[in-house]
């Protein structure tokens, strides 16, 4: 069984800087995908930044390229979100989740999902 478990969350100032981890329990594959999605009160879920797991491109919403990075870290199973530059609007939770066999980065093409992590960017 597969389980993502997401960390690194908070509270912090507008032009901040924060960086959000999530775990992977169980075996990756190159062609796993995995991707984070944030989350937002009345709101349809937002893609934020992908990468397939044997792959050397990374995938990201118009709204955050530029400020965030997705990387993986293969000996720890983990892949980060590297977030800066951050505005109001980032205010979300935001979600890992991961694909078998990543077809695409909508939210019905993946299996797994962590149970969140609140990021707040204050004004």
């Amino acid at each position: 069984q597969v389980r993502l478990r997401e960390s690194g969350g908070g509270l912090v100032q507008v032009g901040d800087s924060l960086r959000l981890s999530c775990i992977v329990s169980g075996s990756l594959l190159s062609t796993d995908g995995l991707a984070w999605f944030r989350q937002t009160p009345g709101k349809e879920g937002e893609f934020v930044a992908g990468l397939v797991w044997g792959g050397d491109h990374e995938f990201y919403a118009d709204s955050v390229k530029g400020r965030f990075t997705i990387s993986g870290d293969t000996a720890r199973n983990t892949v980060y979100l590297h977030m800066s530059n951050l505005e109001p609007e980032d205010t979300a939770i935001y979600s890992c989740a991961m694909a078998r066999s990543i077809a695409s980065y909508q939210r019905r093409d993946f299996d797994y999902w962590g149970r969140g992590a609140q990021v707040t960017v204050s004004a």
